[in-house]
């Protein structure tokens, strides 16, 4: 669909009608389309009615419709366990002996998922299929021979399971860059030139051809997108990569003429990085809290050949469409990987997203009006390890469970928003704004899904309640902004049989194309007792250490919503009956243990042991000092920083001053995570009355850090009674030459 620019007249009626208490006829002012151009003479309110009936394509439809969807990153990184190849590799790095692409199906299936995207030429410009076009590539391999095309194999899996298939191809291209008769950037001249290339002995089954002026690379690129889209199935998304590692020549890409080529060949894909699809900002799983699909441009785009990546908190408000020329439809993709990368290293190193993580991701994600792209990638035996299919398989049941049964089936409601039917709608206005239902018996729900009628009505709500009839009252469960394609509200349980969802405010006369509530099983977490420097003690579920790109969210906490804390700080077990954990609580230093319960659960016991409170503390000295890594950092009460001297020097110590003699009887070591290979495994505690002159107090002993890098305590044989201390490390753990120090603590 082509945008549409109003007429004044036609505006005018909109606006009549928008200040009426009429509700125009389903809802609709003017034609729904996938752009709209902004006028001059635009108002603010005729924008935002344009915004209102700004709907996607059908592809864009069919394409959020997925929900879940997979990446696969596999290449020679895979085996030189790099992230980014250098475009040199050799070939016969790829050594890959077998491949088991129904495996990877059947584990995509079992999570969820409704496609999948290979990784068929990454920036290093190896392809994964049998091209006509270059050598660099599987052909070249040891794999099957040089004969066997990994995309062929994914595609015959894909239809046995009834996965959809899509393919990345990356603009970017180290090998045509770096080889010496490369294409890319060789400063070639614009021709016309006839896609496909004939290549004698390898003829298309499809007889299309097409004609662009373009340069060598774009020639080479179109072509392989020929390949790409005619001799592997139907293809129903094509992942154009915004990232360079190197570019050469000036060169630029025609994507008008790839666009014209993708219509054409694979007329069900979108595009991500260009005008059906784009990124959400960030590859860590991070959702915005308000994510609307219809954002503004400055320009038209279905002529743009190059699209910013918007990474922006705000992308999609009112203040922000006022200032476009452009009102589009595209909707965003959150994009992150299970593993600590996006190419698999290795097992033991290598971390792997929990459960809870990936669930929350889901629910943020789709919940929050985007696709869940989550990349898996396979191991060097062309598996998925297990770690992994353990994962999917964990989260899959997580959604089967949670989502596949509606506990409203049954209910008394608007039959539009109950029905299953996405073509069936409610239509609200601002005297008609909620929707009430009520089920024969009470039920339990900690999860409310809502969602609009985009296809034909657009984006529109921009704030919305939940409520549910409590003790003769409407007591509100949650609040949050736009719905969109889907939002999923999440709240502690609560039982009731009656429910009424509002809507505070929205764009145009909101169309609710269904409503649905679930019961998510809440899980008692591990918890985690933290205290920071002014000795205010938090006790939470224990975050996920995944380290790579962080995204910020308690994904336990998330998920586990209602959860009740209970613990003590006299060294008893906590029980019901012990104290209820809301905020945080001082305490100079002694034992908590707590424990979450849940309506049928009780968790394990956490228990910490908190140290000598460390607002009086000073590093004195350290050796050799490193002023990113400073020693203030080992004492913040911060385990994200660490402390890491020079590696210039040979004495590597801590000096710390605790402010007042205190008496001691252990001393507790927790180890960096961001610098894995300065654990100290053995070293020498010295004391000082006044800081000058030491003794040797107590050596200590850490085992297995490297396997279990877990905060360790050494208890003294006799009381310690001391101002100053002096940790000195004598042994490093595996090949490490620097000590390390995440948080040191003494325990009275």
């Amino acid at each position: 669909m082509k945008y549409i620019s109003n007429s004044i007249n036609l505006i005018c009626i909109c606006l009549l009608l928008m200040t009426s208490c009429e509700q125009p006829k389903e809802g609709l002012l003017m034609p729904t389309v996938n752009t709209y151009e902004v006028l001059d003479t635009d108002t603010h309110e005729t924008i935002i009615a344009k915004a209102a009936h700004v709907v996607p394509t059908e592809n864009q439809y069919a394409a959020i419709q997925n929900e879940f969807i997979a990446f696969v990153h596999f290449g020679p990184n895979t085996f030189t366990r790099m992230e980014w190849g250098n475009g040199m590799e050799d070939p016969a790095i790829f050594d890959l002996q077998d491949l088991d692409t129904d495996q990877w199906c059947m584990a995509m299936k079992e999570a969820g998922m409704k496609m999948v995207i290979l990784t068929a030429k990454h920036h290093d410009g190896f392809v994964l299929w049998q091209s006509r076009y270059t050598k660099h590539g599987i052909m070249s391999s040891p794999y099957k021979e040089g004969k066997g095309d990994i995309l062929k194999e994914l595609s015959a899996s894909c239809q046995k399971y009834g996965l959809k298939l899509g393919i990345y191809l990356s603009p970017a291209d180290l090998y045509q860059i770096e080889a010496p008769d490369g294409l890319y950037g060789n400063l070639s001249e614009y021709t016309p030139r006839v896609i496909p290339r004939p290549v004698a002995d390898r003829p298309f089954a499809n007889k299309s051809t097409f004609t662009f002026k373009v340069d060598d690379y774009n020639e080479y690129f179109l072509n392989q997108l020929f390949e790409l889209l005619t001799e592997y199935g139907p293809i129903h998304e094509v992942w154009f990569d915004g990232a360079h590692p190197k570019q050469k020549g000036g060169q630029k890409y025609n994507y008008l003429a790839w666009k014209e080529l993708i219509s054409t060949l694979a007329p069900e894909a979108v595009v991500f990085g260009k005008q059906d699809v784009r990124w959400c900002g960030n590859e860590s799983g991070r959702t915005r809290d308000t994510e609307w699909n219809i954002v503004p441009y400055a320009t038209d785009p279905d002529q743009m050949n190059s699209f910013p990546d918007i990474t922006a908190e705000d992308v999609g408000s009112e203040e922000k469409l006022y200032k476009a020329k452009y009102l589009h439809f595209q909707q965003a993709e959150t994009n992150t990987s299970i593993r600590e990368g996006w190419f698999y290293r290795d097992e033991d190193k290598q971390k792997v997203r929990t459960a809870d993580d990936v669930f929350d991701i889901y629910e943020r994600s789709v919940g929050g009006n985007s696709t869940f792209l989550l990349n898996i990638p396979p191991n060097r035996d062309g598996k998925f390890s297990a770690e992994d299919v353990g994962v999917l398989k964990e989260v899959g049941e997580r959604i089967k469970t949670t989502y596949y049964e509606n506990l409203f089936s049954g209910a008394d409601g608007p039959k539009a928003v109950l029905d299953n039917d996405p073509e069936s709608f409610k239509l609200l206005n601002k005297d008609d704004n909620a929707i009430e239902i009520t089920t024969e018996n009470p039920i339990t729900i900690n999860r409310f899904v809502i969602q609009e009628a985009i296809r034909t009505h657009g984006e529109r709500v921009s704030q919305h309640r939940l409520e549910a009839w409590i003790h003769e009252e409407w007591q509100v469960l949650t609040e949050a902004t736009n719905i969109g394609y889907k939002r999923i509200l999440r709240f502690p349980e609560v039982t009731s049989n009656k429910f009424r969802f509002t809507v505070l405010a929205s764009r145009f006369h909101p169309a609710i194309s269904h409503i649905a509530a679930h019961y998510y099983k809440t899980r008692p977490p591990q918890l985690s007792i933290t205290r920071d420097l002014t000795g205010m003690v938090t006790i939470q579920p224990e975050p996920d250490d995944f380290g790579w790109k962080p995204h910020g969210e308690n994904s336990s906490a998330n998920i586990n919503s209602g959860i009740v804390i209970h613990y003590t700080t006299d060294g008893s077990d906590p029980t019901a009956d012990s104290p209820v954990f809301n905020t945080p609580f001082f305490m100079e230093s002694g034992q908590v243990k707590a424990v979450a319960k849940t309506r049928e659960q009780t968790g394990e016991i956490t228990d910490e042991s908190i140290g000598i409170l460390k607002s009086k503390w000073k590093v004195t000295a350290e050796g050799p000092k490193n002023a990113e890594h400073s020693g203030v950092n080992a004492i913040d009460a911060d385990p994200n920083t660490y402390w890491l001297p020079d590696e210039t020097g040979s004495s590597q110590f801590l000096e710390i001053d605790l402010g007042e003699e205190k008496g001691i009887t252990a001393f507790t070591y927790t180890p960096p995570t961001g610098f894995s290979e300065g654990m100290i495994e053995e070293g020498i505690l010295k004391i000082s009355h006044d800081g000058k002159t030491w003794k040797t107090f107590e050596s200590f002993k850490f085992g297995n850090l490297i396997n279990d890098p877990t905060p360790r305590t050494h208890y003294f044989k006799v009381q310690m009674t001391t101002r100053f201390i002096r940790i000195e490390s004598t042994k490093i753990a595996g090949t490490g030459k620097l000590a390390a120090i995440a948080e040191v603590d003494f325990l009275e």
